[in-house]
C-alpha cells in the first residue's frame, strides 16, 4: 500500500478512537477522567507489548495463535518459582524464559519441520494452556507470594507506573525496529512476495524464527507483568487474549495476507477496543455484549479497510491512465491537430 493509503488509514482510525472517546464522554463524564484514561492505557498495556511482535510477525504472513497461553504460562511460572522462594529477579527471568522458550518452539515447528503456522501455534495454545493448569493443579497461586511480586505491576517510577515505562520501552524498541533495522524492512518484502524475498538474498527462515522469538518474548513480558498486576498466578489468565491482540493487529490495518501494516495502526487499535469496553463497563452493559461489539467492529475494520483500498487502487489506476492518454506507443505526444 502507497504512503497516502497508510496516512489516510492511520487518519480513519484516529478519527474512530475520538468519536469513541466523544460518545461516551457524552454518555458518562467519568469516562475522560484523568484516572480512567491511564487506567485504559495501563489495561492495554499488555496488548500493545504482545501486539508489537504480533504486528510484525503478521506482516510477514505469519500468525501466533499461542499468545494467550504463553502469557498465562510465562505469568504461572513467575508465580511458581516466586513461592518457592526464588529471588524475584530469577523468577522474573524464568518467567521471560518460557515465553522465550514457547516462541522458539513454534519457530521450529514452522521454519523447520513445516508445519502451517496456524497449526503449529494452536497446538502450542493448548500445550500452554495445558502446563499452565498442570503447574498449579488448576488452582490460583496466591497464598505465599512474597510482597514484591506484585510491585512490577502496581509500583510506579516516580508519578509513571512501572507499566506503562515498560510498555513505552517496548514501544520504542519496535518502532526502531520496523523503521530503521532490516527486520522491518524484510518483514514486509518476506509478507508481499516470499518468493521474491528469497530470489533476492533474504534470509527468509531466519527472520521468521526471529520474529516468533520476539512473540514469545514479549507475550513471556506481559506475563509475569499481568501476573504481578493481579498479585495471582491464575491459570485461567489469557484466555482470549490472543484473539484481542489480532484483533487489535488487524483493525489496525495489517493485512491477514501479509505484506502491509504499522505499529501505529496497532496501536491505535488498541486502544479502540480498550476504550469500547471500559466505556460499556461504565454503562453497565455485560460483558457478553462487549464480546459482541468487539466482533463487530473487527468485522466493520475490515470492510472499511478493503473498501479504502480499493478505492485508492482506483483512483491509482485512473490516474495512471491519465498520465499515459496522451503518449503514444513510441514514446511520442498525440498529435491533436493538423500538421
Amino acid at each position: 500500500m502507497n504512503r497516502k493509503a497508510v496516512d489516510l488509514q492511520k487518519l480513519v482510525l484516529v478519527g474512530i478512537l475520538a468519536l469513541v472517546v466523544v460518545v461516551f464522554a457524552v454518555l458518562n463524564p467519568r469516562f475522560i477522567r484523568g484516572t480512567n484514561l491511564v487506567y485504559i492505557l495501563i489495561q492495554n498495556s499488555f496488548v500493545i507489548i504482545a501486539g508489537c511482535a504480533v504486528t510484525l510477525l503478521m506482516i510477514a504472513g505469519q500468525i501466533d495463535l499461542s499468545i494467550g497461553s504463553t502469557v498465562c504460562l510465562a505469568g504461572m511460572a513467575f508465580a511458581y518459582v516466586s513461592r518457592a522462594g526464588a529471588p524475584i529477579g530469577l523468577a522474573l527471568l524464568i518467567g521471560l524464559g518460557v515465553g522465550l522458550a514457547v516462541g522458539l518452539i513454534n519457530a521450529v515447528m514452522v521454519v523447520k519441520l513445516h508445519i502451517t503456522p496456524f497449526i503449529a501455534t494452536l497446538g502450542t495454545m493448548y500445550m500452554g494452556r495445558g502446563l499452565s493448569y498442570l503447574v498449579s493443579d488448576g488452582l490460583v497461586i496466591r497464598e505465599g507470594l512474597p510482597d514484591v511480586f506484585s510491585s512490577l505491576g502496581t509500583d510506579g517510577i516516580g508519578p509513571v507506573p512501572i507499566t506503562l515505562v515498560v510498555l513505552a520501552v517496548v514501544v520504542a524498541v519496535f518502532f526502531a525496529l520496523e523503521r530503521k533495522s532490516v527486520l522491518g524492512k524484510y518483514s514486509i518484502a518476506i509478507g508481499g512476495n516470499r518468493t521474491a524475498a528469497v530470489l533476492s538474498g533474504i534470509n527468509a527462515d531466519g527472520i521468521v524464527m526471529v520474529l516468533y522469538i520476539l512473540a514469545g518474548l514479549m507475550a513471556g513480558i506481559a506475563g509475569v507483568m499481568m501476573a504481578s498486576r493481579l498479585a495471582v498466578g491464575d491459570p485461567n489468565i489469557g484466555i482470549g487474549f490472543e484473539f484481542d491482540v489480532i484483533v487489535a493487529v488487524v483493525l489496525g490495518g495489517t493485512s491477514l495476507a501479509g505484506g502491509e501494516g504499522s505499529l501505529i495502526g496497532m496501536i491505535i487499535g488498541s486502544l479502540i477496543i480498550g476504550s469500547l469496553g471500559t466505556g460499556l463497563k461504565l454503562m453497565n452493559v455485560f460483558t457478553f455484549f462487549q464480546s459482541i461489539m468487539k466482533g463487530i467492529v473487527l468485522v466493520l475494520a475490515v470492510l472499511l479497510d478493503q473498501n479504502l483500498k480499493a478505492r485508492l487502487r482506483a483512483m491509482g489506476t485512473r490516474g495512471r491512465r491519465g498520465l499515459t492518454a496522451g503518449v503514444s506507443p513510441e514514446g511520442h505526444g498525440r498529435k491533436t491537430g493538423a500538421a
